[in-house]
């Protein structure tokens, strides 16, 4: 064997399945990582019951034809793939999961990325990812949008009186909430954190409890009242 052929260059290791990590830089702000968590968080609470679906944000996507970790990859800021095992995972190499790409791909832009994700990244998704749904939404100014994939090309998905964006693959609108973007119910109600739901049910489980403290109060008010009367509220 010559040294030309002993010599092998990182670019050219087609990696063994489960040793590709993520690699992603630092997201911009707190904003871009409360965001991304909250997306995270209210999706596979939503879906707890599944386990056909993986959910990730920030994670780097391999996409090489080559099978090489060093050449065609981009990290959305939050996309779902259907019809998968549900299990973790350190990054998304297509060539390992049947050649699957994103159903639904969501990008937190900012001052430094917002250009690449409304032109160079939208256009990979289009032709490459072949990604049904694209959404973007930028924390600091509100813009939100999103785009469904017809007949190869990306059309914009018509808000509806909310404002709020329809996703045939998650079955969910996505709209903005107190300056976030959420997730809606078809029904128009919001999908919860764990910790919002745990919260109503204690706000529920008050106002019970303060139902049911006025209704002993009103009826230990009517049995002294009929004493009064000399009247034995057992007897009636």
């Amino acid at each position: 064997m010559s040294v030309t052929e002993d010599f092998v260059t990182q670019e050219n290791v087609i990696f063994p399945p489960g040793d590709i990590y993520s690699d992603e830089p630092p997201l911009e702000s707190s904003l871009h990582l409360q965001q991304l968590i909250l997306l995270l968080k209210c999706l596979e609470w939503w879906w707890q019951d599944r386990q056909d679906f993986f959910a990730a944000g920030n994670l780097t996507i391999y996409y090489s034809p080559n099978q090489r970790k060093s050449e065609n990859f981009r990290g959305p800021d939050f996309f779902v793939v259907l019809g998968i095992q549900r299990r973790p995972r350190k990054s998304w190499v297509v060539w390992q999961e049947d050649g699957k790409y994103p159903n639904v791909i969501v990008e937190v832009l900012s001052d430094s990325t917002a250009t690449t994700d409304r032109d160079l990244k939208k256009q990979i998704y289009q032709d490459t990812f072949r990604t049904p749904e694209y959404f973007w939404f930028d924390p600091d100014t509100l813009e939100f949008a999103g785009f469904v994939l017809m007949a190869g090309k990306y059309q914009p998905i018509e808000a509806n009186s909310q404002g709020w964006l329809w996703s045939q693959q998650l079955e969910l609108y996505l709209g903005i909430y107190q300056r976030t973007l959420r997730f809606y119910t078809a029904e128009g109600e919001l999908v919860t954190t764990p910790e919002e739901t745990a919260q109503q049910e204690k706000e529920r489980a008050d106002q019970e409890r303060e139902r049911a403290d006025r209704e002993k109060e009103r009826s230990d008010r009517l049995m002294a009242k009929l004493r009064e009367l000399n009247i034995d509220p057992d007897t009636i």
